[in-house]
Order: C-alpha cells, then sequence, then structure tokens
C-alpha cells in the first residue's frame, strides 16, 4: 500500500478525502464506515436556531446543482448535547463548520465550539456580512483579515478559511486569510447563480439565487486552488466537482494537500469511501509512495518555453 497521509497544519490526515460541509450527515454511518475518511466535516452551524431559506431550495443543472439552503442550523446547544457526542466515536479528526453574520459573532461562536473533541473550526466566510451590506468576508481581503484576526483571537484550535469563488481577489483574499491566522485554505465555496422556470416565469429557487456545485464548478475550483497554494504557504484543502479519481488527482496536482467531495454524495453516498482505495491503487501502479510527490507536481510552461514545476512565471 502506498501512504496515503497528510498534512493540514498541525493535523495528520490518514488519507486527502474528506466530505464538504453541508453534503454530510449521521445518516451515512449505514452505509459505510465513516473511520475511512480523513477527516470528518461537518454542516455548518450558527449561534442560534435557523430555518433555513424559502422551499423550493434546491433544482438540477446540466452540470451538477443549484442550492439556496440558507444554512438551517439547531445552534450550538444542541450541536454540544447531540452532535459532539455522535461524532466523538470515531477516530477521524472532527471538524466543525461555522457561519455568523458578523465578525464579533464569529469570534463567539468559535470560541462556543472550541471543546474537546473538535480538532479543527472551518470558518465559511463565504456566507453575507451583515457588516459590509451583505457582501460575503471573503470577497475582499479587509474584511477576511477582520474576522480571521478575531476567529484566531477566540480559539487555539486549527482554523481553516472557506474561501468564495465569487470574487475578482482570490490571492489577495488566501494571503490576508493566512497573514491573519489561517492554518489552512477550503478552496472553494459554491459560485452564485439563477435558475428561471420559462413557464411559470419564475426563479426555480424561493431565494431567487444560490449556489452552484457540481462538475460544472470545478475548472472554477481547481483555478483558485491552483493560484492560491502558489500565494500561500498554508495548505490548501481543494473543493468543488470532485466525483471520480481524476479530479481528485488534478486538485492533488495542482496544489491541494487534501479534497473535500460534496454534491457527488448525493449522488452515490459511498463516493469517498470508493475514491481512497481508487488513490491507494493509482499510486502503488505508479510506484508513487507518498502524497508529497503528487501535491503541487503540475508542470506549466514559462514564457522561455520550459517546464516548471507548479508556476507559470
Amino acid at each position: 500500500m502506498s501512504d496515503l497521509r497528510t498534512t493540514i497544519g498541525s493535523l495528520t490526515l490518514q488519507n486527502p478525502i474528506m466530505p464538504a460541509s453541508g453534503t454530510f450527515s449521521e445518516d451515512l454511518a449505514e452505509v459505510f464506515d465513516l473511520d475511512l475518511l480523513g477527516a470528518h466535516v461537518l454542516k455548518t452551524i450558527m449561534a442560534g436556531e435557523r430555518a433555513g431559506n424559502p422551499t423550493p431550495r434546491v433544482c438540477e443543472l446540466p452540470g451538477g446543482m443549484l442550492n439556496a439552503i440558507g444554512i438551517p442550523s439547531k445552534g450550538i446547544a444542541y450541536f454540544r448535547d447531540h452532535s459532539l457526542p455522535f461524532w466523538s466515536r470515531y477516530s477521524a479528526p472532527l471538524v466543525v463548520s461555522i457561519s455568523a453574520h458578523s465578525a464579533d459573532e464569529f469570534a463567539r461562536l468559535a470560541e462556543a465550539v472550541s471543546l474537546p473533541g473538535v480538532a479543527a473550526i472551518e470558518a465559511n466566510i463565504s456566507c453575507p456580512n451583515i457588516e459590509a451590506d451583505g457582501k460575503a468576508f471573503a470577497m475582499r481581503p479587509d474584511s477576511t483579515r477582520q474576522v480571521i484576526e478575531l476567529l484566531r483571537a477566540a480559539t487555539d484550535l486549527p482554523l481553516w478559511a472557506k474561501l468564495t469563488p465569487n470574487t475578482g481577489e482570490p490571492v489577495e483574499v488566501a494571503q490576508a486569510a493566512e497573514a491573519a491566522g489561517a492554518d489552512a485554505l477550503v478552496v472553494a465555496n459554491t459560485a452564485l447563480g439563477m435558475a428561471i422556470d420559462i413557464d411559470t416565469r419564475r426563479p426555480k429557487l424561493g431565494n431567487v439565487m444560490g449556489g452552484i456545485s457540481g462538475p460544472a464548478i470545478k475548472p472554477i475550483a481547481l483555478r483558485m486552488t491552483y493560484q492560491c497554494a502558489r500565494a500561500v504557504g498554508i495548505p490548501v484543502i481543494g473543493c468543488g466537482g470532485i466525483a471520480e479519481l481524476d479530479d481528485v488527482l488534478e486538485f492533488l496536482i495542482a496544489g491541494a494537500r487534501a479534497v473535500q467531495v460534496g454534491t457527488a454524495t448525493f449522488r452515490s453516498p459511498t463516493v469517498m469511501a470508493r475514491l481512497i482505495p481508487a488513490l491507494d491503487t493509482w499510486m502503488e501502479a505508479r510506484g508513487i509512495a507518498t502524497l508529497d510527490e503528487i501535491t503541487g507536481s503540475v508542470l506549466v510552461e514559462t514564457d522561455e518555453g520550459a517546464l516548471q514545476w507548479g508556476s507559470a512565471s
């Protein structure tokens, strides 16, 4: 067997496969052994109870799906009393995804979830920021820096910043998150989109707009992963349209140290469990002993015509 272990800051994962937040639930324990995964990333929680967006919340697209779930949450008390005891029975590191509408609220929530049994916090800074007229924190370097600094001061746990593709400054945002104290980046969340029913002339989502996920977003997420991995010194976790082994490998070669699988789990609940042995088989067949031999190994032609590892300059 090849060595599938990877390091994300201070955490060592037994393999690079983990779920994307919002696509992973306790029900999957009835489908496969959840301890096969490199980590468990839970559905985003907020401090209090939240119903989520109006229905309909999901519609299919030719290349994936469009959703506007709205982060329904049972709150921190439910997580502490019910969710945490369930997930604590597993050995895979538990990553808790959190979201808030202000930087101060983010910090308070991070402190509240810094509990025994929690291995890391994933800050969903791709959500609307009421202090910036609804623009997501991760759309701008200054708001990214502000919220990550407060989060960093509120917890000693490893802190992962989940970035958004809805920005024209992905590298600057990534660098701001690193400078403010993030231990890793998750690249990226869903891209904002819309669909209309031509018969009713109404939006197909109750929230009008929603997030595009699935294969359609993969080229964007892969590009961002490559850009961010070159620009920062902290690990990058690729996320967006990953469903097959080739997808995993592309993200690793682009510079990701691990990947998150989301929409593909809705289509096939055992997809993550299949990707792990498939990756091992691929590496063994090529005599590749460790993931480090793959990570960031993309070859890019320079202006002088030479091939250079992981750089376009």
